[in-house]
């Protein structure tokens, strides 16, 4: 079979992609991509079908200060929409050369929906997190409205009478499980296959025996994340029953208690761990939990917060205010956390039960 995986030039998103990619690939069949150059090469191996310029879409043009509507404002108007208008010419011409048996469609990839479904073709969502299941703006019907708007003038530009772009009515591939997310609100069908974990082959030094906490706050926060991982530092510096590991993208932290790093082989250091205190991406949310570690979640923007609602809910972590979190606070939360491994452990059991990267691509084989 031939699959073709449609993807906005997103790091978190591409993630679980790659490893099914590499499953399908292993069973024999064809795989390509196809998404905005020149960010998705350096996200992917193997084939890539251009599909617009990355260069408007970088995450770092995003104003870092957007928070409730605005960002949700933000995200639709300044970059899902267009995104999508971009996207439909290269993905357009990615199905003419490639011709694909399936599509694979990453929620904020709409191209790729918009063109599947022009084509007849089968086509399956990509949920790299688990947040839109929920149906958030369930009971904000004036914001689902106006969602539901830009969705259908998009589907006019281009001729595509489908519903809900974000939702295959084929298969939607949540790579979470119920024990975390809950069930789908939503009429569609959902397969619940649990995170596609990298395999990693890369080792952490263990130093000495003291519990390790990690503090992460992702690959795109640098301009925000300065104060909490200040304040994380001195939070651990105070902590001498543990170790702390804080990654510092800048380079700017200093301190002669607190491991530091630019970045670290999250799978490897998080196996390890005893608590992982980060932002609330569902990537890092996952592999944390994967290896049954208890979360401290500070929220920042976006779907996080109801990320960080999953975990205590789950009861795996606790949630941290990211804007107002002092040392004393985190502290607070890295000793509370320490106590959420039963829950984190439940987690993990669902995780290895759901199938991960090898149902998933079972999944996608049945699309025919």
């Amino acid at each position: 079979m031939r699959f073709l995986l449609v993807v906005p030039p997103l790091a978190g998103h591409v993630a679980p992609l790659r490893r099914v990619a590499s499953v399908l690939s292993a069973r024999g069949h064809s795989v390509a991509w196809c998404g905005p150059e020149p960010a998705l090469s350096s996200l992917v191996a193997g084939p890539v079908f251009p599909a617009g310029d990355s260069g408007p879409f970088a995450v770092s043009l995003r104003p870092p200060g957007l928070r409730g509507f605005a960002a949700l404002k933000y995200l639709w108007e300044s970059y899902l929409v267009p995104l999508a208008d971009a996207m439909v010419p290269g993905v357009s011409s990615a199905v003419s050369a490639f011709e694909p048996d399936v599509v694979v469609v990453d929620q904020q990839a709409m191209a790729g929906a918009l063109v599947a479904a022009r084509c007849g073709l089968p086509w399956a969502t990509s949920a790299s997190t688990s947040t839109e299941l929920a149906d958030p703006l369930g009971s904000l019907p004036k914001i689902a409205g106006w969602v539901s708007e830009l969705q259908a003038g998009l589907r006019a530009r281009h001729g595509v009478l489908l519903g809900d772009l974000r939702f295959s009515p084929h298969l939607v591939l949540a790579f979470t499980t119920r024990a975390l997310a809950g069930e789908c609100r939503l009429a569609v069908p959902v397969s619940y296959v649990g995170p596609a974990l990298p395999s990693s082959s890369a080792e952490w030094s263990v130093v000495d025996d003291r519990p390790l906490v990690v503090v992460t706050l992702g690959t795109s926060n640098d301009s925000v994340g300065a104060r909490f991982l200040a304040e994380s530092v001195d939070a651990l510096a105070g902590m001498p029953g543990f170790r702390g590991l804080v990654v510092d993208p800048t380079g700017a932290l200093v301190s002669e208690s607190v491991r530091l790093a630019r970045r670290i082989p999250q799978v490897a250091a998080f196996a390890r761990a005893s608590v992982v205190v980060c932002h609330g991406g569902h990537n890092t949310v996952c592999e944390a939990l994967a290896a049954g570690v208890p979360l401290a979640v500070a929220p920042i923007r976006d779907d996080q917060s109801m990320l960080a609602q999953q975990v205590v809910t789950a009861s795996a972590g606790v949630r941290l205010r990211f804007d107002r979190a002092k040392a004393a606070d985190i502290r607070s939360a890295i000793e509370a956390a320490e106590e959420c491994r039963p829950g984190a452990e439940r987690i993990r059991e669902s995780f290895e039960a759901a199938g991960g990267a090898e149902e998933a691509a079972t999944h996608l084989e049945s699309l025919t």
